[in-house]
């Protein structure tokens, strides 16, 4: 076999993308190993499996049939490692959560070492996504249990409320916005924009709803996290959207406005996600229970 597990987690990472480049920092590797390894897969099956173009890459007939089998070897290959997991002395059992960007920085840090330490055979890796790219692979069977936002299509899957999590503006505390109320997002669209990376899934959250009202979005400046965005709003660069519990965190050092945003896209939810409860592994419905009984309390926020 010409070929490993390492390839093809990569190939589903770039696929799951659309970007060689998302697709190797998903898999931990540099682009030029990434693309080294595409191009060996590449050129064992004889095939492209890849179209590329200036903004990503698209699955070719023959790179869809390498998805098909990719996702069964991978699949096949966890579980035997769950099935092997109760020949050691100390099994080690690892959860896959599927969350988006607000849970993963904003409600997990502070959750997720409690849980560890009660369970020391448990370690659990994050894979951060969009939510609706969580929900496709809760419902191709790829993921067991996922965080996304209730403005989601989830009518195929079971969900329980886990935190309020609303979107709020930040602006300048002297800002014009801070004297209109409430605002519209075409409004706000139209501001100098300040935005997380494009490959940050609240990012495309943004913008998916941006072109949704027929508005593309010309950033000013897209930055990697949610501190380097509050610094150089709180300056007067421009203006940004982020979660309220982040934005409230960040105005205790910055000088900073916080505004509603309308809609329900802005007031949201984060919901805890499953094909079915009852069906998950023991590790997965423990887990379950800690997030629903420790589901933190709503951001209080302090508006402008």
């Amino acid at each position: 076999m010409r070929y490993d597990f390492v390839d093809l987690r990569l190939f589903l990472h770039v696929v799951d993308t659309g970007s060689l480049t998302h697709g190797a920092e998903r898999a931990a590797l540099s682009l030029q190993a990434a693309s080294e390894r595409i191009r060996k897969l590449e050129h064992y099956f004889g095939s492209a499996l890849f179209t590329r173009h200036r903004t990503g890459v698209e699955l070719t007939p023959a790179g869809q049939r390498v998805l098909d089998h990719a996702r069964v070897l991978l699949q096949q290959a966890q579980l035997l490692e769950q099935d092997m997991n109760r020949f050691r002395a100390e099994p080690q059992q690892r959860l896959h959560l599927w969350c988006n960007s607000s849970a993963q920085s904003e409600y997990l840090p502070t959750l997720l070492p409690m849980f560890l330490l009660k369970h020391p055979t448990i370690s659990i890796e994050l894979h951060e996504a969009e939510s609706s790219e969580i929900i496709q692979a809760l419902e191709q069977g790829r993921a067991q249990l996922g965080l996304v936002s209730s403005f989601s299509q989830t009518e195929y899957l079971q969900t329980q409320d886990f935190v309020h999590d609303p979107l709020v503006l930040i602006c300048p505390a002297t800002h014009q916005f801070t004297r209109q109320h409430p605002l519209n997002l075409p409004a706000v669209f139209s501001e100098s924009m300040i935005g997380l990376s494009t490959h940050h899934s609240l990012q495309r959250s943004i913008d998916i709803q941006a072109r949704a009202l027929g508005i593309h979005i010309d950033y000013r400046l897209r930055l990697p996290n949610f501190t380097a965005i509050a610094e150089v709003v709180a300056a007067g660069a421009g203006v940004a959207i982020m979660p309220a519990r982040a934005a409230s965190r960040l105005k205790e050092s910055h000088a900073l406005a916080l505004l509603p945003l309308n809609g329900a896209w802005a007031n949201r939810k984060l919901l805890i996600v499953a094909r079915d409860f009852t069906q998950l592994s023991t590790m997965y419905r423990d887990f379950t229970d800690f997030l629903l009984t420790h589901r933190p309390a709503a951001p209080k926020l302090q508006l402008c």
